[in-house]
């Protein structure tokens, strides 16, 4: 690599990958999960997950370039811890919350990622990449508010079920 614009496609291929691991890793995550309200998130996010690939292709396209994707290690990781959650044996709730974790890691992988990949598009000036780019770091600092909004609901429920145990433990 010796140019901003090799950086460039360097970036989106690594993004592209992850964001198909993430196809395939939603759905089993939604199934995973025990709340609803976390269920209905990791389904959404599948459904923008597959418009930010399409998004990834536009951008491609935009630099003349072929999108094809080069294994993504860092999601690779992600997404294996999110499967040893998925394993785990426990209370829905905390299991729950652990799924959460998971997802806000990859989140926060994607955010840094697609932020690193604006910086280069802006600074070789391209407008339209920027745009694609900046909307979907949009919708990925969305899923991380969101998936914050449910874990706090989920806090509450572990920590009240958490109470109630304790009491019934003291009157035994």
């Amino acid at each position: 690599m010796n140019t901003l614009d090799e950086l460039l496609v360097d970036e989106l291929r690594d993004l592209l990958d992850a964001e198909k691991q993430l196809v395939r890793a939603l759905p089993k995550m939604a199934k995973a999960a025990s709340s609803q309200e976390l269920k209905t998130a990791f389904q959404e996010h599948l459904e923008q997950t597959k418009g930010q690939v399409s998004r990834l292709e536009q951008v491609f396209e935009n630099i003349g370039q072929r999108a094809r994707s080069k294994p993504c290690k860092a999601m690779q990781g992600l997404v294996a811890e999110g499967q040893e959650i998925m394993q785990e044996e426990g209370a829905e709730q905390i299991l729950d919350l652990a799924l959460i974790g998971a997802a806000q890691r990859v989140e926060h992988y994607e955010i840094a990622a697609y932020g690193t990949a604006r910086a280069i598009a802006k600074s070789l000036g391209n407008q339209e990449a920027v745009q694609l780019l900046q909307a979907t770091l949009q919708e990925e600092e969305l899923t991380d508010k969101k998936l914050t909004q449910v874990a706090k609901v989920l806090y509450k429920e572990a920590l009240q079920l958490g109470q109630e145990e304790e009491e019934e433990e003291e009157v035994e």
